[in-house]
């Protein structure tokens, strides 16, 4: 055993742990450490399916390095880095991964291993160390992540691309929620942040981004660095169920994520009040990774939190409205796509469609105060003509903006591969 790379490791995580305190408290932080791993294979969404190239075919390999290994029934990034997983393995690359958490249970690595990924536990020094001369590219996934590795990268992979892949920008989503809140201990930690990831940008030879409004402030702020696109994937999958049969609202996310914590409370003491005075049959649906406790805390009239279900479609084909009430954050909202992709209409902030290519009573309804967004869902939980233009609308924003086929074309630029 390295008692130097363990001891190195603690100091690293507990540095993390002070770091997203100052964003989550120690509830919500102690609440991530202690997420719920209790996921069946069999529930993995299918979306992940295997076009493995044929073994002579694969001409070149990637190692990623990720927080914790990616569970696509647990949030948007996860299921964005299968799908990038499946990509690279039908462009016939050899994939190598990573968790810099060290955990992985050996259904993880039996889904990851149908996606054509070869999983690794332990001390990445070591590997790298063997494999680092063989390696064409590398790709490290969030700032604590590229922080840690890529000196160690430069080192014993010289050859290699090195990608970093940002998933959202972490300052611009800590700038937020402190001028949110008032935060004068987060608007330094975002000043710091910023300093870390454009740092990091720089010693990148490609950073990745999932959004458009990214992408532009990166060319303000790292001008020199080259920036590629490669937002959430998702495959349309089309109502299954008509206007009259569905009922209720649906917000979908984990309370891990402190955006998401934000916006279920917000939602629940501003805007659902003014829609039950409306319609006292509409019923407020959450899902995703909350512990008990504060299930209990938040519930009140009206609104009902599942926790996490291991199966999004049902909720999806049941449900009339999806909600997005975020107030701060960065990136692209995978539950908007993943609404949108089951022809589920969608009423949103401005924030929550940033970078989302959408249009305002086109293919969604945006609002951002309280009054204006109980109105929005009134309108389009009662008028199915809206709502079924809304449904169109959505379905369409999909296929045009986050297509496989995108992702493929930027990927293969990114690691410098021409397009087919």
């Amino acid at each position: 055993m390295d008692i130097g790379w363990k001891l190195r490791r603690l100091g690293h995580l507990v540095r993390r742990l002070k770091g997203s305190i100052a964003i989550r408290g120690w509830h919500g932080t102690l609440r991530r450490a202690m997420r719920d791993r209790g996921v069946d294979d069999s529930d993995v969404n299918a979306d992940v399916a295997l076009r493995a190239p044929a073994e002579g075919k694969r001409h070149r390999r990637i190692l990623v390095v990720e927080t914790m290994t990616p569970d696509p029934t647990r949030d948007s990034g996860s299921m964005r880095l299968c799908h990038i997983f499946e990509l690279l393995n039908a462009d016939g690359w050899y994939i190598d991964f990573i968790a810099d958490d060290d955990d992985a249970m050996p259904r993880d690595i039996a889904r990851l291993a149908a996606l054509g990924v070869e999983v690794h536990r332990g001390n990445p020094a070591p590997w790298m160390r063997e494999h680092g001369m063989a390696l064409d590219a590398v790709m490290l996934c969030r700032l604590p992540v590229a922080d840690q590795y890529v000196a160690l990268t430069r080192r014993l992979a010289p050859k290699a691309r090195i990608i970093f892949d940002t998933v959202d920008l972490h300052y611009v989503r800590e700038d937020r929620a402190a001028a949110l809140t008032s935060n004068a201990a987060l608007a330094r930690q975002a000043i710091r942040s910023r300093k870390r990831e454009l740092d990091m940008v720089a010693r990148a030879d490609v950073t990745l981004v999932v959004s458009g409004k990214e992408r532009e402030i990166l060319a303000r702020e790292a001008p020199q660095s080259r920036v590629e696109l490669v937002s959430n994937i998702h495959r349309v999958a089309g109502r299954s169920q008509p206007f009259a049969s569905r009922s209720g609202l649906l917000f979908v996310g984990g309370f891990g994520h402190p955006p998401n914590e934000d916006a279920v409370r917000w939602f629940a003491a501003e805007v659902l009040p003014l829609v039950r005075e409306r319609d006292t049959s509409i019923v407020f649906h959450v899902v995703g990774d909350i512990d008990e406790s504060t299930r209990h805390a938040i519930a009140q009239p009206g609104m009902i939190v599942h926790g996490r279900v291991n199966d999004l479609a049902p909720v999806l084909a049941q449900t009339r409205v999806s909600v997005a009430p975020l107030r701060f954050g960065a990136g692209v909202k995978g539950k908007v796509n993943q609404a949108m992709s089951h022809g589920l209409p969608v009423v949103l902030t401005t924030l929550a469609a940033e970078g989302m290519y959408l249009q305002d009573d086109i293919d969604a309804l945006i609002a951002d105060q309280a009054g204006a967004m109980a109105d929005a869902i009134d309108r389009v939980y009662h008028d199915e003509a809206l709502w079924m233009r809304l449904s169109d609308g959505g379905l369409e924003n999909v296929r045009s903006h986050f297509s496989t086929e995108r992702a493929r074309e930027t990927l293969r630029r990114a690691l410098n591969e021409p397009s087919a």
